[in-house]
């Protein structure tokens, strides 16, 4: 397939949201259970979900630059039944508007006790937004990988690897930039989201390996032979059929070689995964903020990198007729 940028962006920004928040969130639950020190809501809370939407407006803005009438985007909302788009685009202001309202609950203070656990462990409204916000963010990942991953006839998308994927590469880097966040307004949690990050980073690294196997021994189901109906064992294709390119031929290749493709899969591999795991173990046992920042800075482009590495892995079956020009 074809990588659009503007669909790179906005999967890899809203990532990086997701996971902030999921980082944040995190972290209160564990001042909540006096296992992390407790916070002030204004200067790391608010600040971070403000950092977090930022992210999130960023994606948003990039997904606009991807359609061809911008303002009937209103209308990709209306089969949600059916279509997993439809229920990222409702889904993501949703998420959007719950991270905004945990950021203006800690900063204004607006902490109403909603429940009390039997422990005497006060749940306020904070802690209810942010069990919502978590929810959300799950649901987000979700229908952003299921997109892809419904597509049955790209079998290189159609795995649960996708879904998993998107969801551990953009926790992993929400929490990398928590890390660095914390390292500059709350320095006693830099080696809590640092320690997390590369848990998760981990864990990324096994899926995106274990997806990245996977395509490579899939085989075509459809050849030469049975799409246009003839059994004979030898049959080479010389001409398209017409001199100029098309919808087709742009849309559906990238017009890269497989060596720049075996290339760039270990680009991202050393870029969102081994530099920033090294980056991130220098964080966890004291250095400065600047690795911290520099981990996720790193991965951030190297994720770019992977997400233009996994659109264009995606082989339409219609590359088979269009083989002379792709």
């Amino acid at each position: 397939m074809h990588p659009a940028f503007s669909v790179i962006f906005l999967t890899t920004l809203i990532g990086v949201g997701q996971g902030l928040f999921l980082a944040l969130f995190t972290a209160q639950s564990y001042a909540l259970f006096d296992l992390l020190p407790q916070q002030d809501g204004h200067t790391f809370y608010a600040h971070g979900s403000a950092l977090a939407l930022l992210f999130l407006i960023g994606g948003l803005v990039a997904s606009f630059f991807h359609l061809g009438r911008p303002e009937r985007a209103w209308r990709s909302a209306t089969q949600w039944r059916t279509s997993w788009l439809s229920r990222e685009v409702i889904v993501l202001p949703a998420f959007m508007g719950t991270v905004f309202l945990y950021g203006a609950a800690h900063l204004l203070d607006w902490k109403p006790a909603i429940a009390t656990l039997p422990g005497g462990i006060v749940v306020d409204a904070t802690v209810a937004l942010g069990v919502v916000g978590t929810l959300l963010a799950f649901l987000l990942f979700l229908s952003t990988g299921m997109i892809y991953a419904c597509l049955r006839f790209l079998r290189e998308w159609h795995t649960p690897l996708t879904v998993i994927n998107y969801t551990l590469l953009g926790s992993a880097s929400g929490f990398t930039l928590a890390a660095g966040f914390a390292a500059l307004v709350a320095p006693e949690l830099a080696s809590f989201f640092a320690g997390w990050a590369l848990i998760i980073l981990l864990l990324g690294l096994v899926a995106r390996v274990a997806s990245l196997v996977r395509n490579c021994h899939l085989k075509p189901k459809s050849t030469l032979q049975s799409a246009i109906g003839i059994k004979h064992p030898k049959i080479v294709q010389k001409t398209q059929g017409f001199m100029g390119g098309s919808f087709n031929t742009r849309e559906f290749f990238h017009g890269r070689s497989s060596l720049f493709l075996r290339s760039l899969k270990w680009v991202f591999l050393i870029g969102v995964f081994v530099i920033p795991a090294s980056l991130l173990l220098a964080g966890f046992a004291g250095a400065a903020a600047e690795a911290l920042l520099a981990a996720f800075v790193v991965q951030y482009a190297g994720l770019i990198v992977e997400r233009w590495f996994f659109f264009a892995q995606a082989n339409h079956p219609q590359n088979l007729y269009y083989q002379s020009v792709a």
